[in-house]
């Protein structure tokens, strides 16, 4: 799900490599890419959310027989096919919640890299997860880590500590005042990944940090407290586990998506790769330190949420989703993006114990709260 964007291709290019069928593909509405993969992979059904793109693309490959479907029945039925035990959920944003508990109700294996489905709802997926028996790997190169450094601890009392690396994006070491004017592209810089353009904004202000912190109570059911955040420039390791009796463990790797992407497919096994594995001898000296949070305080906003709990983290998705979403349209400055969240945070209130239409309604509540402020400038 989500073939055309970064994480998707990747996917394809694991499973082009192992021999895995692909039986379904979904995308928004970028056809061209699309029917590529459909001809190189045939899979038996495609699903573009676009309508107008559908029906282009419906045309295109006419000559194949493949099933075309449009919007969130589309999404879904591609999440639920009979013939697939595998979804790799990885669109961008809240359009992933649906689908991907859709699947996890039919039993599927989850390979999640869609952050957005823990952080909004994250508790009512863990809680159908262990209902249906449908298992959960993550795909993000953090959480892969852990979930590979927690192999074999069968009891969860044994952590102390989750710690996740943060690379610190583009503007590292830069002061609040240094950020006034960077532009879109400079956001765009990362060090280390090749990622797409959300993503890659929400590393450089660290909400995508400060995502993975809830993504990682959520996954391992931890409290805030037990989640820590350190910068670590060089992506090498890509986060740690502190045990109790005062062991850590840490998986260490080159920055490629395709590494967490395999495993994700294979676990428990691990399945030969052609990627160049990491020289230790050619590797870089590696560095940790603090975020700093005031400079970039969508961190620190990300952990306020997680500790108030309820829909406060699906308003702060939806409110960050909005606010990027103007960035990346030049529309608004870097700085703007937290000031814009921290509104909406401000401006909707948060309801606990929330059913899916209350994590639905938050966000629509917080992307409107967005538009309200940036249109009161």
């Amino acid at each position: 799900m989500g073939s055309t964007g970064s994480i998707g291709r990747q996917t394809l290019d694991v499973a082009q490599e192992m021999g895995l069928q692909v039986e379904a593909l979904t995308a928004y509405r970028s056809v061209d890419l699309l029917e590529e993969q459909t001809r190189q992979f045939r899979p038996r059904l495609v699903a573009v959310y676009d309508p107008e793109a559908a029906e282009e693309f419906r045309q295109r490959v006419k000559d194949l027989p493949v099933r075309v479907l449009s919007g969130t029945e589309g999404l879904m039925a591609a999440a639920t096919l009979a013939q697939a035990d595998t979804v790799v959920t990885a669109v961008v944003g809240m359009v992933g919640l649906r689908p991907t508990l859709a699947a996890i109700e039919v039993g599927k294996r989850i390979a999640l890299a869609n952050k957005e489905t823990l952080v909004c709802a994250g508790e009512l997926v863990m809680e159908a997860a262990q209902r249906h028996r449908a298992q959960i790997v993550p795909v993000d190169s953090e959480h892969s880590a852990i979930f590979q450094c927690l192999q074999g601890c069968g009891d969860r009392r044994e952590i102390r500590h989750l710690v996740l690396t943060c690379s610190g994006g583009p503007f590292f070491g830069k002061k609040k005042a240094d950020l006034q004017y960077v532009t879109r592209k400079d956001a765009l810089q990362h060090p280390n990944w090749k990622m797409g353009a959300k993503i890659t904004v929400d590393s450089a202000t660290l909400m995508n940090k400060g995502l993975e912190v809830i993504e990682a109570m959520r996954l391992y059911h931890l409290p805030l407290e037990q989640v820590e955040v350190v910068i670590h420039r060089q992506s090498v390791i890509h986060s740690l586990v502190e045990f109790r009796d005062g062991a850590m463990l840490a998986q260490l790797g080159t920055p490629d998506m395709r590494l967490p992407i395999r495993y994700a497919l294979t676990w428990p096994r691990r399945a030969e790769s052609l990627l160049e594995p990491l020289d230790l001898l050619r590797c870089p000296p590696l560095t940790f330190a603090q975020p700093d949070r005031e400079a970039f305080p969508c961190l620190a906003l990300a952990e306020e949420a997680a500790r108030e709990g309820g829909t406060a983290c699906a308003v702060l998705n939806g409110a960050n989703e909005a606010a990027v979403a103007l960035f990346l349209q030049d529309q608004i400055g870097f700085l703007e993006i937290p000031q814009l969240v921290a509104a909406a945070r401000a401006a909707v209130p948060v309801k606990q114990n929330p059913v899916l239409e209350d994590i639905l309604e938050a966000d629509r509540l917080a992307r409107e709260a967005v538009h309200i402020k940036y249109h009161e400038r």
